[in-house]
């Protein structure tokens, strides 16, 4: 990989469920590239990497969230170019899911399922780190 990466972020999106206060996590399918993923994206100019991530939560998921703990920053190649994406633990506060350009569905899963159906390896160390870093069991 040469060059400057590209920089986004995203968080590890979570809330509890209402029957019985697990945890479930937040994954976004993107049909253009029919995948199952977390929600991130690239800064925009003057934005800091944690304003960027619960913009594209709010943009992709249609829910506000309180960031938590700063998770991982992933390295890859997307496109040709490298790409770094640094994610938070984010708790859900309110919000609705609107299907939108970038993202056609939502599924809030228990973490153990939301680690199998994700479709990058790289982004399934980030389930893990959020239970660990939040304490909230499987």
């Amino acid at each position: 990989m040469t060059g400057e990466p590209v920089r986004a972020a995203g968080c590890v999106l979570w809330r509890r469920n209402k029957d019985d206060g697990t945890v479930e996590i937040c994954l976004v399918h993107r049909p253009r590239y029919d995948d199952w993923s977390l929600p991130k994206g690239k800064l925009k100019q003057g934005e800091s990497l944690l304003e960027a991530a619960l913009r594209e939560v709010l943009e992709e998921t249609g829910h506000t969230c309180a960031p938590g703990p700063r998770l991982a920053t992933t390295h890859y190649t997307a496109k040709g170019r490298p790409k770094e994406v640094t994610y938070w633990s984010a708790e859900a506060t309110g919000g609705t899911f609107t299907r939108n350009k970038e993202v056609d569905r939502v599924a809030w899963l228990p973490p153990d399922q939301a680690e199998s159906r994700l479709s990058h390896p790289q982004d399934r160390p980030l389930i893990r780190a959020l239970v660990t870093a939040s304490g909230q069991g499987r």
